[in-house]
Formats: C-alpha cells, sequence, structure tokens
C-alpha cells in the first residue's frame, strides 16, 4: 500500500485536528440536564464513590477507558522521536481500540524518561482509567516500568509492544507446529533480535513448551551466549551455552526462525539449512527478514508469516490487544496475567482452526481453510471479539484477578457483538472485495479536483481501474495544479473519439427513436461525457460508471434511465442509503428518486432493497414506514402502503415483510413485542425501512446523517440494467471512493444487484 506524505498531513489536519475526540454519552440539553451532569447532581454519585470506592465503576465510564501511554522513545520504526512526535501514533492507537472493541483510549504522552519517573507519573493516573496501555517505549527501560507498574497498580497494564506480538505469533507457531506434527517441547528455535517484543515471545514460547536449551537468539553484536558480558539480566536469561554461534550456522536443523530484527538478512541458503517442514515468521516490517516469495522458493515445504497484510499469516498485534483489554475492562481485572495472555493465545490459534463464516471468505475472496496459508485469523473476523474477549474475561475470573463474575457467557457475547455498530460498518468489507478483483470504472467528472484525488485513491489501494473522460493534457497540467500524482489509470477523450461516438449514438438512436430522439440529437448527446461514459457501460467497453458530483441527481438519473434502462423486471429504479449505526447497519429507501411511489414500485423498492442487504451479507427485514401502524390510519396513503406490503410478501417470500409501522416501532422489537406481538419483525426488528414519499425518506436519512453518530453511504442506486452509480451534488471524495467500490461489486456480480 502506498501512502503519500500530502495524504498523511492532510488526513490528519482537516475538520477537527487529529483523529479522536470526547462527545457526552448523557443529555445535556437542558437545565435539569446540567445540574445533573454537574453541579449539584454529580455530588451524589461522588459520596457514593467516596463511601464505596468499586462505584467508580457504575458511575463513571472508568470501567471502559485505556490510557495509551508513551514517551517517544521507541516510536514505530522512528525511534526516540519524542512525546511530542509520537501523539499521532497513539492517537491511532486510540482509534484501533475503538474500531475493534469498543473502548475508549485517552492517549497521554509524558515528557519522561526516567523509569522512576514515569512511573511515578503513570502511578499518579491510577484512578482515572480502566487499564493501561504502554507504547513505544525503549528496551530496557520498557521491562522495568511494565514490572514496576503491574507491581503496583491494580487495573490491568500491557505493554504491547512486547506482548501483543508474542501472542499473535504464539498463536500461528501452536497453529504451524500442529500442522507439520512437530511438538514444541522438541523443536529448536533461532530468534534474530533481542528487543522488547523478542524477549517477551521467547518467554511466550518458553511457556508454551519450548526449551530454553533448544533456543539461539541474536541481536546485531552476534548471538547471545554466556560469555557476553554487555547483556542485562533480561537477556542474558536467553543467553546459549554454544558459545560464538554465527548466524547462518544457527540456522543448520532448526525447525523455527523468528524474526524480530532488520530486513532482509536471511538468505534462501540459510533456510535450506533448515530441518524439513521449517517454519519461518520473518516479522520486520515492512521489509522482512526474508521475503516471502524468495522463502517459499527456496524452501517448498516451510510455513511462512510475515508482518505485511499482501502476503499469508499476517501477524497483526490488532488480533490480540484490543480484545485482551476487552475482557480485562469488563471483568475489572486487577492485573493482565500470564493466564490471561495465554487464554488469548489459545482462543486466537483455535478460531483459526474452525470453519471461516462466508461473509468473512468473501471479503477476502479467499478459500479460508485452516492450513499452511491460514495460520491466524484475518483483522476483520467479527468472531475476534466474541472468542478472544470471553477466554481473557474467564482466565481473569479462574485465576483471581477479576472483580466482578460474568455468569452469562452467551449473553455476553452477545453484548459485545451488539456494541460494535458503527465501529464495524460494512464500507471495510466492500473495499476489499472491491480489491480482490478490480474493475475499470468511468469518472466523466474528470476536470474536477475530488474526481482526481478520488482516482488516485482507486488506483492506489487497487480498488478500480478509473477511467478518466477527457482530455489528457488538460487533466495532467490540472493534476499538477492540484499535486496529485495519478497513475495506474486510463484516459478516454470524448471529443478525439469520433468512432465511438458514432457507434454509441446508433446504439442510443435506436433506443430512443420512438421517443422523439433524432440521430443528430443522438450525436451531440454522445459529446456529454455523462451519456459517453454510460453508453461505454452499456456496450461492454467499461466495467461501471461513478458521477453525479458536478450535476444534479435527477439529470444524472434520467440520462442512466435513456442510455441503460431498468432491469428486465423493474417496475423502477431507487436509491438506498445505507446507514452504519451504534446499533447496526440499516438500509433506507427510497430516497432519491420517486417522489409519491406506487403500491407496485414500493412493493418492487421493498425487493430491490433485499436484494442489496443479501448481496451486503445483510439478512434482510423490511418494514414499510408510515405515521400510523397496522391499519391505524385510514386514508389513501395507508391503503397504498398496505397493498404494497401485499405485493411485497408475495414476490419476496422469503423475506420477512411487514407494514405499515411507525419508524420507532420497526427498528424496536421490544416495543413490537409489547404492543404488536403478531408482527413478523417482532423478534430482530427491520433493518430495511422502505418510505411513502421522497420526502419522508431523504428528511430521514438527512436529519440521522446530520444529529445521529451515523455514517451515511450511498445513495446506491437500484434497479438499473448496469453498474451505474451517481452521488449527491458536491460529495465528499470519502464519498465517491465509497461509491466506486460499491460499483465495482456490481460488476463483479455475473447479475446487477444494486
Amino acid at each position: 500500500m502506498s501512502i503519500r506524505r500530502e495524504d498523511a498531513l492532510e488526513y490528519h489536519s482537516r475538520g477537527k485536528k487529529g483523529k479522536i475526540e470526547i462527545t457526552p454519552t448523557k443529555p445535556v440539553s437542558t437545565v435539569r440536564d446540567l445540574a445533573l451532569a454537574y453541579s449539584p447532581g454529580v455530588a451524589y454519585p461522588c459520596l457514593e464513590i467516596a463511601e464505596d470506592v468499586s462505584k467508580v465503576y457504575e458511575y463513571t465510564a472508568r470501567g471502559n477507558v485505556v490510557a495509551v501511554i508513551s514517551n517517544g522513545t521507541a516510536v514505530l520504526g522512528l525511534g526516540n522521536i519524542g512525546p511530542e512526535a509520537s501523539k499521532p501514533v497513539m492517537e491511532g492507537k486510540a482509534v484501533l481500540f475503538k474500531k475493534y472493541a469498543d473502548i475508549d483510549g485517552i492517549d497521554i504522552e509524558l515528557a519522561v524518561t526516567d523509569p522512576d519517573e514515569f512511573c511515578r507519573v503513570v502511578k499518579a493516573l491510577e484512578p482515572s482509567f480502566g487499564g493501561i496501555n504502554l507504547e513505544d517505549v525503549k528496551a530496557p527501560e520498557c521491562f522495568e516500568i511494565e514490572t514496576r507498574l503491574r507491581r503496583e497498580l491494580n487495573i490491568p497494564i500491557m505493554h504491547d509492544d512486547q506482548h501483543g506480538t508474542a501472542i499473535i505469533s504464539a498463536a500461528a507457531l501452536l497453529n504451524a507446529l500442529h500442522l507439520v506434527g512437530k511438538n514444541i517441547s522438541e523443536i529448536k528455535m533461532t530468534i534474530s533480535g533481542a528487543g522488547a517484543a523478542a524477549l517477551s515471545c521467547a518467554a511466550m514460547y518458553i511457556r508454551l513448551g519450548l526449551k530454553k536449551e533448544n533456543l539461539v537468539m541474536f541481536d546485531v553484536k552476534g548471538v547471545l551466549d554466556k560469555t557476553r558480558t554487555d547483556l542485562d539480566p533480561l537477556r542474558m536469561e536467553f543467553a546459549t551455552e554454544r558459545t560464538g554461534l554465527r548466524f547462518a550456522d544457527a540456522f543448520e536443523g532448526a525447525d523455527v526462525f523468528i524474526g524480530l530484527s532488520a530486513g532482509g538478512i536471511v538468505s534462501g541458503e540459510m533456510l535450506k539449512r533448515m530441518a524439513p517442514h521449517p517454519i519461518v515468521f520473518a516479522l520486520a516490517n515492512p521489509t522482512p527478514e526474508i521475503d516471502y516469495p524468495t522463502a517459499v522458493q527456496a524452501r517448498p515445504d516451510c510455513i511462512m508469516a510475515t508482518g505485511r497484510s499482501d502476503y499469508p499469516n499476517q501477524v497483526n498485534n490488532v488480533l490480540g490487544f484490543p480484545y485482551v483489554f476487552r475482557g480485562a475492562l469488563d471483568v475489572h481485572a486487577t492485573e493482565i496475567n500470564d493466564a490471561m495472555k495465554m487464554a488469548a493465545v489459545e482462543a486466537i490459534a483455535e478460531l483459526a482452526r474452525q470453519p471461516v463464516p462466508e461473509e468473512i471468505a468473501k471479503i477476502y475472496d479467499a478459500k479460508l481453510v485452516f492450513g499452511r496459508e491460514y495460520l491466524i485469523p484475518k483483522p476483520m473476523d467479527h468472531r475476534l471479539i466474541t472468542e478472544v474477549s470471553s477466554a481473557v474475561a474467564k482466565a481473569a475470573m479462574d485465576s483471581g484477578v477479576a472483580q466482578v463474575k460474568i455468569e452469562n457467557w452467551e449473553a455476553y457475547k452477545e453484548s459485545l457483538r451488539t456494541r460494535m455498530g458503527l465501529n464495524v460498518g460494512i464500507m471495510p468489507g466492500v473495499i476489499q472485495r472491491a480489491k480482490n478483483h478490480p474493475k475499470r470504472i468511468v469518472l466523466p467528472e474528470s476536470y474536477h479536483y475530488k474526481i482526481l484525488k478520488a482516482a488516485q485513491i482507486l488506483s492506489d489501494e487497487k480498488i478500480a481501474v478509473p477511467v478518466l473522460l477527457g482530455n489528457q493534457a488538460r487533466i495532467e497540467a490540472l493534476l499538477c495544479e492540484y499535486d496529485i500524482e495519478l497513475k495506474g489509470v486510463e484516459y478516454v477523450d470524448v471529443d478525439a473519439e469520433r468512432d465511438m461516438r458514432l457507434r454509441y449514438a446508433d446504439v442510443f438512436f435506436s433506443r430512443r427513436s420512438r421517443k422523439g430522439m433524432t440521430l443528430q440529437e443522438a450525436k451531440q448527446m454522445m459529446r456529454r461525457r455523462d451519456y459517453f461514459g454510460m453508453s461505454m457501460v452499456e456496450a461492454g467497453d467499461a466495467d461501471g460508471i461513478v458521477l453525479g458530483v458536478t450535476q444534479s441527481y435527477a439529470s444524472a438519473v434520467r440520462a442512466a434511465l435513456e442510455v441503460t434502462g431498468l432491469e428486465a423486471d423493474a417496475k423502477t429504479c431507487a436509491g438506498l442509503y445505507i446507514m452504519n449505526t451504534r446499533k447496526g447497519v440499516y438500509l433506507f429507501a427510497d430516497c432519491t428518486v420517486n417522489r409519491e411511489p406506487t403500491d407496485e414500485q414500493l412493493a418492487d423498492i421493498a425487493r430491490l432493497s433485499a436484494r442489496a442487504a443479501k448481496f451486503l451479507d445483510i439478512e434482510p427485514r423490511v418494514a414499510f414506514i408510515s405515521y400510523a401502524n397496522f391499519g391505524g390510519g385510514k386514508d389513501e396513503l395507508n391503503e397504498r402502503i398496505r397493498r404494497a406490503v401485499r405485493l411485497a410478501q408475495k414476490s419476496c417470500p422469503d423475506v420477512l415483510i411487514e407494514g405499515e409501522m411507525q419508524a420507532n416501532i420497526a427498528v424496536r422489537p421490544d416495543l413490537q413485542q409489547e404492543f404488536f406481538p403478531f408482527s413478523a419483525l417482532c423478534d430482530k426488528g427491520a433493518n430495511i425501512l422502505v418510505f411513502p414519499t421522497l420526502a419522508a425518506a431523504n428528511a430521514g436519512y438527512k436529519i440521522l446523517q446530520e444529529l445521529g453518530e451515523v455514517e451515511a453511504v450511498g445513495p446506491v442506486l437500484m434497479g438499473i440494467n448496469k453498474p451505474v452509480h451517481i452521488v449527491q451534488l458536491g460529495s465528499s471524495v470519502r464519498e465517491i471512493v465509497n461509491m466506486a467500490a460499491i460499483t465495482v461489486l456490481d460488476a463483479q456480480a455475473e447479475n446487477v444487484f444494486f
């Protein structure tokens, strides 16, 4: 993946600076709210906590807040860059906590290098946080700091640079050994690197059963052996009796190589000296100790893992730390002990051996079956939060460090699934699926900055192959003006492509000749980039098209209907918004096209929406929305909706469809169970809302988008015969990229799915 400096700086600086913010979880809109939130109401929880300090978890957010603390002395591959320069990384870690485990991470950068002072400051912060994630603190100070803080504090503490890599690599190692039929107590291992991660990994492997005498470890000065006088006690713990051993010779007969050092230091010849079916974890990032192709060419029988996402078996700390802290916080653990870390190892390893749900395999477009190329789960496996967090929580209880007991484990796992909501969303999976088979997507408005920037992202990320319509020299001048570097795109100059224009005009004329269109008018229309671009898709000269940034939605829809038309069995086309909310994903239709749809059109909108949901791996549950519930309204509007419900139920017998219903009733199964227990949606509630008019649908999604914590993706155009999708006038670069990814998915399908 190529990340440009200017893109990274713009990402961090646009809008609100940085990557995180604090938002209130209670209303603070009235005088009473303020009195409850602060004075005088706040006195009551203060007094409760003063009387019983454990109630701080009941009346404050402490139980879901982790401090991400660093002094900037060992940042990523950047080294000792100082606390201020480390802040973007710590904010990033806070973002990962929130995204993957719904934990509120607060970054704290300390201008402290002395371990005594560091520990003193962090110890003073203990009352504020439910846990502490130490990050990017250099060795050997990091070992002393973590050891002392674990001893002196009564909350979970983990230095992820050490234990995160140890947990994930240990899970991968267990599964690799299982595949090759080797016992960890009998293997020989070579480790390159003797920093925080390497030492923690070695300790973890020994806890798993590796014999210390079968381990050799190297640092930049050579092998760690008993004769060296420059080794601190931590490194001396792993020193070997084999004095003066050369690095290359340490591969002779070795079963496992673990690289936590520097890129390119291992050759194929070294791997050839290893035992049969060697396990090679080259984890230096971004350049492994030996790259994947070289390793498998030298040793086709090897099992290989790296820290990179573009090769199988990525050892990624995000598989561990969010869920370790999630489980620890949920039982108010007083520490993260070895039993909890071992439970995480076993849970991650076991999860990889289980059948992978279809929706996860579809994201990665791969047959994910436990084996040499699938040792550990993928980062987007939603089962991680339930399996790893619950295993860690149980280990905390069994080892006596939990202050809260979980009685109903299925209920706990369900709470973990539902709490993710917005953090899971739908677009990461859509984008990954698009990357698996990129398609040629036409972008007609190629003289606009947002389109060019979106094209850069689509090309860089290999989401799509952008096809830009316009004069190449003019586009390149704009790229220079906007400082955009664009590779991997295609240019089509509409004015210069006379033969294509005439061919498309003939087809367009034949389609529209009995609707008042002349051949000359058809030729003129083909000079318009929107009509030309859609004709490319209609003719199979491109796979899909995204437009609308500079023109009205209505005119773009008109062009789509005239050039490509509706699907054969569609009654109408309609706009669908995908709403990512904290309570899950909801689909709103029709938000953009039909002002007052007929009963047949409403039924078809429901059918199209249910089909789109299935394509996005969402179980469709459809509610037709009104101002009344189940016959409560006697006017023509509700009669029309009731007819639509019957038609939709007949055309989609395998989909739960109900109505007419008020919106709050539709999404609240508890209210349905109480007042309308006959409803087909009373168990789970609706996730597709079909609105009776364009005004209602448009207002609904826009109000929710503006006032709620919601990401709106769309509008996805349904019912058109080709992959044609239209963004709203003035859409952002992100919205254009999202729509292009959806268009790629549409183009990947054998049949149109939107």
